[in-house]
């Protein structure tokens, strides 16, 4: 997946703190989380990738550190109010079979359509628009601990008032620190987001996500924890393994650790 790209437009950077915050944002009487300024916030996650650098493996299914990709992303559940898993059928056992029946499944048409083609098909599958839409890869170990960080920073985004930059903020992103833009560890206003699949139309199969993001107001947040860390390579699987399982890791939440 084409997410991993150096952010040439200017825009704002803040700096994330190396450890993230250690619970959630609270979860409201409806089951879905509202920020302090009462936004809601939907979960898209992308798991229809071939896993060309992984020979080809099915990368949902992957494990790091005894648990699959996917259901370590899943982890993130609890900051948001509906999860869509976008990717094939093959890839529901990777879930887990308590949490599998609570998503929303989906399937871009066709299918490894893309990044872009998996938002779309994402969007249509939620019924109603959430005020946030959180978008994760499905390989990214500490997922759920970017996700705490972005609904976070999306909240202060909701509290800071009409007339600072918060306002004109469509979406933020994780930033590692040579700058390069982690864009499917996001977090983006659902209107805008829609409004960028709908001007692409039919070029959603195939489109990188700097083409669907293009216009949009975007803020990018320095990934000082490494939350936005993903597997893409057999070597990869190896470093995050031995992350999880040896060195001090970011990770501050139960439903983070090996189950």
């Amino acid at each position: 997946m084409r997410r991993h790209e150096r952010a040439h437009i200017r825009q704002p950077r803040c700096r994330l703190p190396k450890h993230p915050p250690k619970s959630g944002a609270p979860i409201s009487p409806a089951g879905g989380v509202k920020s302090a300024a009462g936004a809601t916030v939907d979960l898209i996650v992308l798991a229809g990738g071939r896993g060309s650098r992984l020979g080809g493996a099915l990368k949902p299914a992957v494990e790091v550190a005894g648990r699959t990709l996917l259901s370590r992303v899943l982890d993130a559940r609890p900051v948001a109010r509906h999860a869509v898993v976008v990717g094939p059928p093959a890839a529901r056992p990777a879930a887990g079979e308590r949490v599998s029946d609570a998503l929303i499944w989906a399937l871009e048409d066709p299918p490894f359509g893309g990044p872009v083609a998996g938002i779309a098909a994402g969007l249509t599958a939620l019924e109603a628009n959430a005020d946030w839409v959180l978008v994760l890869a499905c390989d990214l170990p500490w997922g759920a601990d970017a996700a705490r960080l972005l609904v976070a920073a999306a909240s202060a985004l909701e509290t800071v008032g009409e007339q600072t930059i918060g306002e004109q903020t469509e979406g933020l992103h994780l930033t590692d620190d040579t700058g390069h833009a982690q864009w499917l560890a996001g977090i983006y206003r659902a209107p805008a987001l829609r409004a960028a699949v709908a001007r692409l139309g039919d070029g959603v199969n195939g489109a990188s996500m700097r083409e669907l993001l293009a216009g949009l107001h975007l803020m990018g947040l320095l990934d000082e924890s490494e939350a936005g860390a993903d597997v893409d390579t057999w070597e990869d699987v190896k470093r995050s393994t031995a992350r999880l399982a040896g060195a001090p890791t970011i990770l501050s939440d139960p439903r983070s650790d090996p189950q």
